[in-house]
């Protein structure tokens, strides 16, 4: 039975691995459809639609009732949509590495919503983290030239937008704990494709000129790197304590990192690098919180 658990263990953590580094690398898919002719958010759209699709045969099975839904899982739907496609846009329209270390403020806006509106305890711990994570945005964001640290672009603004989206999909997934998984995915998945939708027709966007293979390609990321992104996710996070798998989610920077490194000619400069760096600290910081409150 001990040898069973150490296996089970184990493929959790080779799960949350795999998880982050297809997070890590998926904005390069994204930048060759852009070039093939589909915007990110198309390219959302198909792939999030495709395992959306996939996931019904599962909500079916259950016999789960729309009408049953409570509307606070609506509003998961609403927070992880907003979530993906800013973060995905994000990714696309600006640095990688500046994007995914913005986006992981994500972990402290948690703590702060936790504390708002779950009344979770703020320990001392967790005020430090967020006064480094805080410090290592300002130096991120302020350029001597433009004054108050402010985003800058559309990317900042998204990647900004993005973390706080999805520590709101963060504290009502644990309020929302009870809620079998299986829902809780197939909710998401659709609200994904709802905002996606929402976005294509505020754009006005027509259908994209490209080629069936391209078409054919977006199916094929949503069904096959998305689901599987979220199958072993769920399956890492439900044999895991929460805090050891946001370290191991961490490793989604390295990914990003290496990849950005070897496929773009992005460069961050110093400045940049040491505000991450604290982004970085305060994100591993707050894992550790949550494992000495439990």
């Amino acid at each position: 039975m001990r040898y069973l658990n150490l296996i089970e263990s184990k493929l959790a953590i080779l799960s949350l691995l795999f998880a982050a580094t297809m997070w890590g690398i998926i904005w390069y898919p994204m930048r060759l459809f852009e070039q093939a002719g589909m915007s990110v958010v198309w390219v959302t759209l198909i792939m999030y639609l495709t395992a959306g699709i996939a996931s019904l045969p599962i909500f079916i099975k259950n016999r789960y009732r729309w009408e049953h839904i409570p509307a606070d899982l609506l509003w998961l739907a609403l927070a992880a949509g907003m979530t993906n496609l800013a973060f995905l846009v994000a990714l696309n329209e600006g640095q990688v590495m500046r994007v995914m270390l913005l986006f992981y403020l994500s972990p402290l806006w948690s703590v702060i919503l936790g504390r708002w509106w779950l009344g979770e305890k703020l320990s001392l711990a967790a005020i430090i983290m967020f006064v480094l994570a805080m410090g290592g945005t300002v130096l991120m964001l302020w350029r001597p030239e433009v004054g108050f640290p402010w985003p800058h672009g559309l990317a900042d603004w998204l990647a900004l937008f993005a973390s706080l989206c999805f520590a709101v999909n963060n504290v009502l997934s644990r309020k929302l704990a009870a809620v079998p998984m299986a829902l809780k995915t197939t909710i998401i998945l659709w609200g994904v494709v709802a905002v996606s939708i929402v976005v294509l027709l505020l754009q006005q966007a027509s259908l994209p000129s490209v080629d069936i293979s391209v078409w054919l390609s977006a199916v094929l990321v949503g069904g096959g790197i998305i689901i599987a992104m979220t199958m072993t996710v769920l399956y890492g996070l439900a044999r895991m304590p929460v805090y050891l798998a946001a370290v191991i989610m961490l490793f989604e920077l390295i990914v990003a990192a290496i990849s950005s490194a070897l496929l773009t000619t992005e460069m961050m400069s110093l400045q940049e690098w040491l505000g991450g760096t604290f982004i970085f600290i305060a994100a591993f910081g707050i894992a550790q919180v949550e494992k000495a409150n439990r």
